[in-house]
């Protein structure tokens, strides 16, 4: 159940945040900037309004995300750094003493609650509307302007993505502790997706064995981030099976596999509208 009316946080800790962080901090500017009630709007059908428990405020949940995607972390981390990080905590709009969510509440929330909304088209009425608002947005003019996306097919197998996450722990697991080299598992060496999980798996159990190393923060991101990807669903890994793009042609003699992003945006280059079509078309 959501709550019908969003809850003032009241601490005798709260003036912490005023003496900690800075005015210029960026999730700072963010929260005073932008009225976050429109995500209530746009979730609240996806929620009982009036059986069950309460659930977690999908503001809270909305702006855990916007944390994942600018710090590049795993739900696990995410979460774990909101527990000590004060201005993580401040733009959660939690009390310096609040407990933190579990890292399973945010995995079910993005791939549950965000599961068929058209966000692009939510987020970038939003940046208009807080664009016009503050005074962004003062030109007339629209410019419209398209460019070639290659499809994914092209770019990252699921494959690709494990191999690149894995070696990224590997490089930082042997800056840590070189001795390890020897005790990780031979590296796959063939293309089936199947096999470079079992590998990452394999990989992945070696250095929990180990323990006290995975504490280490530059083992222990890449360490979950991996886990993550490979726990996923195979919707999020699934990315090379891409049935809608197309060819498209750059030139007479120049072509790509993808589609075709067309963008609109002011002088100010505020983003209006996108629209993405399969990359024959033009």
């Amino acid at each position: 159940m959501i709550q019908q009316q969003q809850s003032i946080t009241l601490s005798p800790y709260i003036e912490l945040y005023n003496l900690i962080i800075p005015k210029d901090n960026m999730l700072r500017q963010i929260n005073e900037l932008v009225d976050f009630s429109f995500v209530y709007e746009e979730l609240k059908a996806r929620y009982c309004l009036d059986n069950g428990r309460n659930a977690i405020d999908p503001i809270r949940m909305f702006k855990y995300l916007l944390l994942k995607a600018i710090f590049e972390l795993s739900d696990m981390d995410i979460v774990e750094r909101s527990r000590y990080d004060m201005s993580f905590k401040y733009f959660l709009d939690m009390a310096p003493e609040e407990v933190v969510i579990d890292a399973s509440s945010l995995t079910k929330f993005r791939k549950l609650r965000l599961k068929d909304m058209n966000l692009l088209d939510m987020l970038i009425g939003k940046t208009v509307e807080i664009s016009q608002e503050k005074g962004i947005i003062t030109s007339k003019a629209i410019i419209v302007d398209a460019t070639h996306t290659k499809a994914r097919y092209n770019q990252k197998s699921p494959r690709e993505i494990l191999l690149d996450r894995s070696r990224k722990l590997r490089k930082a697991v042997y800056t840590a502790d070189e001795s390890l080299k020897a005790k990780l598992p031979a590296k796959n060496t063939n293309d089936v997706l199947e096999d470079e999980i079992a590998y990452c798996q394999k990989l992945i159990a070696v250095l929990e064995v180990e323990g006290g190393i995975c504490e280490l923060p530059k083992i222990k991101e890449p360490l979950n981030l991996l886990k993550e990807t490979v726990a996923d669903d195979l919707e999020q890994l699934r990315i090379s099976e891409d049935q809608d793009a197309r060819v498209g042609h750059k030139s007479a003699d120049s072509s790509f596999f993808g589609y075709k992003t067309y963008i609109a945006m002011t002088e100010e280059r505020i983003i209006t509208a996108a629209v993405v079509t399969t990359g024959e078309k033009n």
